[in-house]
């Protein structure tokens, strides 16, 4: 062991996300609720799991599924009783597993009563949010909220306009307000005093406004980063809530700060953060233009061209620009710490978007799994990963859910006069609507997720990809990630080693290769991103396999078969 390694329970842990909605249904309403959360706690331990995150299970009026919060301190009438949640708690740490909370501080719902009492300028209020008086007619100035349209809603009542950077029912609260910021630490401290285990602070990185709140320089086209996120009060504002919340119990904290490079990260951790959650891996899948550009493809594709060639378009990535990601964070960082995701409640299906979901889906969800555990980071498995689930088709517009979606394809069957079949095949692949689909527990109706009508639309795979499928499957993507899990948890080099990138570069330009060493101990990672066979001319990879996506009889030395992952041991 490296005795210099600073070691951390969060370093070592494996998180496993939930999205409380699309997990579980306990009671026939089709929704997925706390209860189901608990009745499968079992699952999640033979899984092999450390922590579980849960997305917000407040009292929401669910115009971001949660995202919107309007009482912190009560759970969602769909998502059960504090009794239940005192019980998921108490069931997780019976197993020595811990909860994560998922926590949105930069807004609330526009039904709180924070902001129904703010929208009275005699309120007591009336600063706890971000208002400016003017005209109904012209907004304060161009921002464009992330989810699409302005980033102003006029309100009647007290006649003036409400900053919103996400939807109109989720308005910014006002930071600056050292009320503001007292309530929110009361509040923080509410939980921790109950016993969780940290929080996910969503979107933490917008809490800080630039003084004035200037025009964007990008106009009305999209949003001006530098603006929206990091702002000049921010590392104040996350030390001054290390310093009366999450600093006094031994919890995580994780801060999606979107906008943040590794240097800005930096500061996070100076602040107490643990760990920061960027995106940039996330977009090398994205063609020029961003997630929702259709440009890079054209129209006419779009509505021409076959489901396999559109994913292949939508999903492009070169490898050489997820390492590139990668690496630039690990080494940026230093000796500070990231945390590591393949897909999410935000994200599409990490096999769908990653590897190949159709003629190589248990291959390529094995190699995510491997690359995603074998990184110098705590790793985020989302729900469902285990069992390789994939993206599904959205046949009608009215079938999306997602917020940001339907914004999204509303604006582009507007500006290109085109009905939702032509743009059907971005929702397949872009929409969060992929990620919360329910969990497919079986091949009965419904995906043994509910005995009531789904919320979402069940994906119509489920009977061949399935819990109980895969429980009962020694060779299934489950059971890989349960023993790639417990390699893990053995394997000091996998959690703190030091990495050396070997591959890609020009000669074998879809295979991976990555040393992690430890005080002499070495495992070599080789992953072979592709649908074809690759034989390396080189002798390294003909080392003993630790572990490998392949049965050992199909093991070639240096040839990799299509999506095959190995690690190797490298000890000296």
């Amino acid at each position: 062991m490296n005795t210099t390694t600073n070691r951390e329970w969060w370093k070592e842990a494996a998180v496993y996300q939930i999205y409380p909605r699309s997990f579980a249904d306990s009671d026939g309403d089709g929704v997925g609720d706390l209860r189901g959360i608990v009745d499968r706690v079992d699952y999640l331990e033979r899984l092999g799991v450390d922590v579980v995150w849960v997305c917000p299970v407040y009292d929401s009026p669910n115009a971001d599924m949660g995202y919107d919060i309007r009482d912190y301190r009560t759970i969602m009438d769909e998502m059960g009783t504090m009794a239940d949640w005192d019980e998921l708690l108490a069931e997780l740490h019976d197993r020595d597993m811990r909860l994560l909370m998922d926590l949105v501080v930069n807004h609330t719902s526009d039904e709180h009563e924070w902001f129904q009492e703010s929208r009275d300028p005699d309120g007591g209020k009336d600063e706890w949010y971000i208002w400016r008086e003017g005209s109904p007619e012209e907004p304060p100035n161009n921002w464009i909220s992330l989810f699409g349209g302005p980033a102003w809603t006029y309100d009647e009542a007290r006649e003036a306009w409400y900053l919103h950077l996400f939807d109109e029912k989720q308005p910014d609260l006002n930071w600056e307000n050292p009320d503001v910021r007292d309530a929110i630490y009361d509040m923080m401290n509410f939980w921790l005093e109950k016993g969780i285990d940290g929080f996910r602070m969503d979107a933490i990185s917008c809490i800080s406004k630039p003084p004035g709140l200037p025009d964007a320089d990008t106009g009305e086209d999209w949003f001006d980063m530098d603006l929206y996120f990091n702002g000049p009060r921010i590392h104040e504002f996350m030390r001054e809530m290390a310093a009366e919340t999450f600093e006094n119990y031994d919890v995580m904290l994780i801060g999606e700060t979107p906008g943040a490079d590794p240097e800005e990260a930096k500061k996070y951790y100076e602040d107490g953060v643990d760990m920061v959650v960027h995106f940039d891996h996330m977009d090398v899948t994205y063609g020029p233009g961003g997630k929702w550009s259709p440009d890079y493809v054209g129209m006419e594709t779009l509505a021409s061209a076959g489901d396999d060639e559109l994913d292949a378009m939508l999903n492009t990535m070169d490898l050489a620009d997820l390492q590139a990601a990668i690496r630039y964070w690990d080494e940026g960082v230093g000796d500070e710490w990231n945390c590591l995701y393949m897909g999410s409640h935000d994200q599409t299906r990490a096999v769908s978007r990653f590897g190949d979901d159709r003629q190589y889906r248990r291959e390529s969800a094995k190699l995510v799994a491997t690359f995603l555990l074998s990184q110098r980071a705590t790793p985020f498995l989302y729900q469902g990963d285990e069992l390789g689930m994939t993206n599904a088709d959205w046949d009608s517009a009215d079938d999306i859910r997602d917020v940001e979606a339907r914004g999204q394809v509303e604006m582009l069957m507007a500006d290109h006069d085109v009905p939702y079949e032509t743009i059907a095949p971005f929702v397949r692949n872009r929409s969060r609507d992929n990620a919360r689909t329910p969990m497919q527990w079986d091949d009965g109706e419904n995906a043994g997720f509910t005995d009531g009508d789904p919320w979402i639309q069940v994906n119509d795979n489920y009977p061949e990809i399935n819990a109980a499928e895969a429980l009962d499957d020694s060779d299934s993507i489950y059971h890989y990630y349960r023993r790639l899990l417990a390699f893990r948890r053995e394997s000091d080099v996998l959690v703190y080693g030091d990495t050396e990138y070997v591959l890609p570069d020009e000669t074998y330009p879809n295979v991976w290769a990555h040393r992690r060493t430890l005080d002499g101990e070495s495992v070599l990672v080789v992953l072979n991103w592709q649908g074809e066979e690759r034989t390396l001319d080189t002798d390294w990879v003909d080392a003993p396999v630790l572990f490998g996506n392949y049965a050992a009889s199909e093991r070639d030395g240096a040839t990799l078969r299509p999506y095959e992952a190995r690690i190797l041991d490298r000890s000296e």
